[in-house]
């Protein structure tokens, strides 16, 4: 959905050496605030496949108002620690100067001349919808202008979506990190509304006509005020909408015509420019394989219009596109790091042709299609390969880059020649470049500022760290250059969905570099570094080999002199989660700490949230007996043992957060507290945030700030010790 073509929106989609070891020391010191009591138990047991399963705080998943209070009381006294520790106030603003430094840009597209981008520019504390043509750069969405009318509140920029003729660009908003977008078009050229808002379009737009007349996005039903949570994501439907009357349903389990769908699936209307046929898709939550249908793009809107089945899940599509009659897919049927199809509109699946094979060690991530070529876009590890192959021709061209590093935007019109890439590496920042087949070159767009970094301060290693059952696991490596002795170390991980950790940049991951911190990038299986193989071994039954391979990297870096037990840490957030709680609870002793951002950790209660249903398809459901054994297994909660003692633990979550329920993590730092362990359990509370992903400058430099803070302090650092205000 970020585009016209048909590319699937993550749904669950989705997101550093001094002292001695740190000692056990109380929370905070003599002064600050008092620490809150913990939170209160009240048992609910109930038996699940022969199993009784008790939750010491069920209560909190109704968000009720003593809940609240209890969270916001956590999240004060974390402040308290936090702002006890006197550094602290100089570090946020150095974060602050660095990220400022940096002009961010995401989502280029080119239509009619027109390019459409959001720039978070130096300085600013927001992403903006910004068009630059002949007439020069303008914003069409300020955020701060947003701001500024509306009392400051923080507003986000989710997704947009411009017309093929370049003249009108459909933009969700949305307040305070709840990503519950309400969808707008604006005129590219004066910037004044079209149309809109539009409720309920927190997935976004996914299409427009051909002319450029008519928008197809996705619409959230309206949920009656007695509604169960898991009832949000139900009955989505795709609609359409003249930017005159009200929008119509087209698609949708309860729309009465079209494909059949189940009320937890998502239809998307999709298109590509110049295409004779549409496609209806059934996204399955968060799902990688499609289901899909096809019709004359022209007779979209007909209720009557007969929509033939084109492929169902299992045929293992993830991706596709098309230029004219011609239909491009990604699968990974029987090609674990997925293989390119070819065949034209009109044909079933059974005739297509393989146009790129393949390969064991090279995964496929991407197709791209241009008047001149289909660009795919693969990988070597976490390192990007573009690979061109030329319309009407079969032989693959492969496409030198600019530098080593991994593409993770590209661009391309199937009526205009060449491709547009956003480019970058662990230690380069992105640089957007277009190419062009005329002359085999690139050119950098100078879009986005490079910011102050200094490259050729670090040293990057592509390492190998061997698990528990023999495999090796990919593990990247930033050291600033020159380091000895163990260092002070922060190893992320993720492993979910089939998302990969890759080498692109991160201001968050830099910030703690540049201030001495070794930060690793542990590429554990349920990701997709090597491929589908890779993600199905990290998933359902083989999800334990997820925190085994994040366990087994940090037991490499201190056997090779990286690190030591109390100079380690982890972080990771959302799904990630998972792998952070379950390293937690099975090696205590091998962290200095954690930092666990909003955490998906008591995922035997998570299908029971608004975003749970829509993840089933990813970590399964407690009314199957192995998918509640599964499910058991990587709870954090469930793990978390009496008299034990835990390495300090930063758990991080925002109010407003929709896709990891608020009591998730409050579930998870309460029952870290009763435990007994004696190091530090912080609950850090954002009150106007949510998963993150809406979160401005501020929000999310003082979150970085923050964790950077919490490593030094439990180094032992004594600069970094709290003290009271």
């Amino acid at each position: 959905m970020r585009d016209a073509k048909f590319t699937v929106l993550g749904m669950a989609l989705l997101f550093a050496s001094l002292a001695g070891a740190a000692t056990d020391m109380p929370l905070a010191p003599a002064g600050a605030i008092k620490m809150p009591p913990t939170a209160i138990i009240k048992p609910v047991t109930e038996t699940l496949w022969g199993r009784k399963v008790t939750d010491n705080y069920r209560y909190m998943e109704a968000l009720d108002p003593s809940t609240i209070e209890w969270m916001k009381a956590q999240g004060g006294y974390t402040r308290s620690v936090l702002d006890g520790i006197e550094p602290l106030a100089r570090l946020k603003t150095d974060v602050a100067q660095f990220s400022a430094s940096f002009g961010l840009i995401q989502g280029y597209v080119l239509f009619g001349g027109r390019a459409f981008y959001e720039e978070r520019a130096p300085g600013s504390d927001n992403f903006d919808l910004i068009v630059s043509d002949s007439a020069g750069t303008r914003k069409i969405v300020d955020v701060a202008a947003l701001r500024s009318a509306n009392g400051g509140k923080p507003f986000a920029v989710n997704y947009f979506l411009a017309s093929p003729d370049g003249r009108k660009v459909a933009v969700g908003i949305s307040e305070g990190g709840s990503e519950d977008a309400a969808l707008t078009v604006y005129d590219a050229v004066s910037g004044k509304t079209i149309a809109g808002p539009i409720d309920r379009a927190q997935f976004g737009a996914t299409a427009w006509s051909d002319d450029s007349k008519i928008l197809y996005f996705v619409r959230l039903q309206k949920l009656a005020a007695n509604a169960p949570p898991t009832d949000k994501y139900k009955n989505a439907t795709a609609d359409s909408w003249d930017l005159k009357s009200e929008p119509v349903a087209v698609l949708g389990a309860g729309v009465g015509h079209g494909p059949a769908f189940e009320p937890t699936e998502f239809p998307v209307i999709a298109m590509s420019v110049g295409a004779p046929v549409a496609a209806a898709l059934s996204i399955n939550g968060v799902q990688n394989e499609l289901a899909m249908w096809v019709a004359p793009a022209a007779k979209v809107n007909d209720p009557n219009v007969p929509w033939k089945k084109f492929i169902t899940r299992d045929d293992d599509i993830t991706g596709a596109d098309m230029r004219g009659e011609e239909i491009f897919l990604l699968s990974h049927k029987d090609a674990p790091t997925f293989k390119v199809l070819s065949l034209r509109a009109g044909q079933p699946l059974s005739s297509a042709s393989v146009l790129v094979p393949a390969q064991p060690d090279r995964v496929i991530e991407g197709i791209h299609v241009a008047s001149d070529a289909l660009y795919v876009l693969t990988r070597h590890g976490a390192y990007s390969q573009l690979l061109r192959i030329p319309a009407g021709a079969k032989n693959i061209e492969e496409i030198p880059l600019p530098f080593a590093g991994h593409i993770d935007e590209a661009f391309s019109d199937p009526r205009a020649s060449g491709v547009s890439i956003k480019l970058s590496s662990w230690v380069v920042p992105t640089t957007m470049y277009a190419y062009q087949p005329s002359n085999k070159s690139f050119t950098d767009l100078k879009i986005g500022v490079h910011g102050d970094i200094v490259s050729s301060n670090y040293v990057v290693s592509d390492l190998e760290a061997k698990a528990p059952d023999g495999v090796m696991v990919p593990l990247s490596l930033v050291q600033p250059k020159g380091a000895k002795g163990a260092q002070i170390t922060i190893i992320e991980a993720y492993g979910s969905y089939g998302v990969s950790e890759l080498a692109d940049f991160s201001v968050r991951r830099a910030a703690a570099m540049r201030h001495g911190i070794t930060y690793g990038v542990c590429h554990v299986r349920g990701g997709g570094e090597l491929g589908e193989a890779w993600r199905l071994d990290g998933k359902d039954a083989n999800k334990h080999n997820t925190w085994g391979d994040l366990i087994a990297c940090g037991e490499y870096l201190i056997a090779r002199g990286t690190t030591a037990k109390d100079r380690l840490f982890i972080i990771g957030g959302s799904a990630g989660g998972i792998t952070m709680g379950r390293s937690l609870t099975q090696r205590p002793d091998l962290f200095a700490g954690v930092i666990d951002l909003v955490p998906a950790g008591n995922t035997l209660r998570a299908e029971f949230s608004a975003n749970g249903p829509p993840n089933i398809p990813e970590f399964g459901t407690i009314k199957t007996a192995a998918g509640f054994k599964n499910l058991d297994e990587m709870d954090t909660i469930r793990h978390i043992k009496k008299d034990t003692q835990y390495p300090a633990v930063m758990v991080t979550t925002g109010l407003n957060d929709p896709r990891v329920a608020p009591w998730e993590p409050a579930k998870v730092a309460a029952a870290l507290q009763a435990s007994g362990t004696t190091k530090p359990v912080l609950l850090r509370i954002d009150e106007e945030a949510g998963h993150g992903i809406g979160s401005n400058k501020t929000q999310t430099d003082t979150l970085t700030a923050d964790w950077i803070a919490f490593v030094f302090w439990r180094t032992g650092l004594p600069a970094w010790q709290p003290k009271a205000q």
